[in-house]
């Protein structure tokens, strides 16, 4: 498999290079990058040479929620044959909380005990064979906490767009009797299973591997829907979205955009009959929660 490496250069105030190095990360995830590491000028990803489409990276950057200091600009080249991802995967992350109720970590790198914050947390494994759906990112983070909050207790999860499962799993392990899961990417589907098994929750996990088209063929509706993907994926599938959730007070969670996105998003789901009940920020990624009024 070959794949491009991608030098991404990142002009800006020094105090402000990794968040924006962190948002070019997220965004180019979307257009199909698999793993980055820091570079001199900025960032360098990694993509398949056969998947990489850079009118949509263009198109992503775009939507940098910076100010005029701030200029993004790549160059692509061949990547060596090397598997420099594996080299992510040995290393690990540290251990991520959220709150004091949830700690997620790779099975490897453990939170000390010394880190408890007052009650035992909630453990999470997370083997990901990419460097994305770890918890690290905000947008995760934000999705997590609205799950533990959302009194989740024998409810039921449909996981748009699931990664490695992280926001299933979650749900699961604070009590949801069911959590379904779908990603376009196959590797997605097999690792959020494998990762299911690592936290024994993968008897009430069921995924599928493809787009939000699968939920054509889907009988079923669910109390959650949740989805953690980009503004332009979520404002085109949001209505097969909508379809899937019940209709007594369903509850759509939605992140993985900027605050300046929301109103699009707001509005979108108005048209759909869903009515906005809360909103959280962490810097500038926002999530969004609506319930059906109709």
């Amino acid at each position: 498999m070959k794949y491009y490496e991608v030098d991404f250069k990142i002009d800006c105030r020094e105090e402000q290079r990794a968040n924006v190095a962190d948002v070019v990360a997220a965004l180019a995830g979307e257009a199909g990058f698999e793993s980055f590491e820091a570079s001199q000028q900025g960032l360098c990803g990694y993509v398949q040479q056969d998947s990489f489409d850079p009118s949509l990276l263009d198109e992503l950057l775009a939507t940098l929620p910076f100010d005029d200091g701030v200029s993004v600009s790549y160059k692509v080249l061949p990547a060596d044959e090397a598997d420099w991802n594996a080299a992510w995967e040995q290393e690990g992350f540290d251990p991520v909380w959220v709150g004091s109720r949830l700690v997620i970590h790779d099975g490897r790198h453990l939170p000390h005990p010394a880190a408890d914050r007052g009650d035992t947390p909630v453990q999470i494994e997370i083997d990901a064979k990419l460097a994305f759906g770890t918890g690290n990112h905000q947008t995760t983070r934000l999705m997590c906490e609205a799950l533990m909050d959302a009194n989740i207790d024998g409810k039921t999860l449909l996981d748009c767009g699931t990664g490695t499962g992280i926001l299933a799993i979650v749900a699961l392990k604070f009590g949801a009797r069911k959590a379904v899961g779908y990603d376009i990417d196959d590797w997605s589907a097999i690792n959020a299973m494998h990762n299911g098994v690592l936290n024994h929750v993968d008897e009430r996990l069921t995924v599928y591997q493809g787009d939000a088209a699968l939920l054509d063929d889907f009988d079923e509706t669910f109390d959650i829907v949740a989805a953690n993907i980009n503004r332009n994926i979520l404002l085109a599938d949001m209505p097969r979205m909508a379809s899937r959730l019940n209709a007594d007070g369903g509850t759509l969670l939605l992140s993985g955009f900027y605050r300046a996105d929301a109103p699009l998003l707001v509005s979108r789901a108005s048209e759909l009959g869903l009515a906005l009940v809360g909103q959280k920020e962490d810097e500038e990624w926002t999530l969004l929660r609506f319930q059906r009024t109709n």
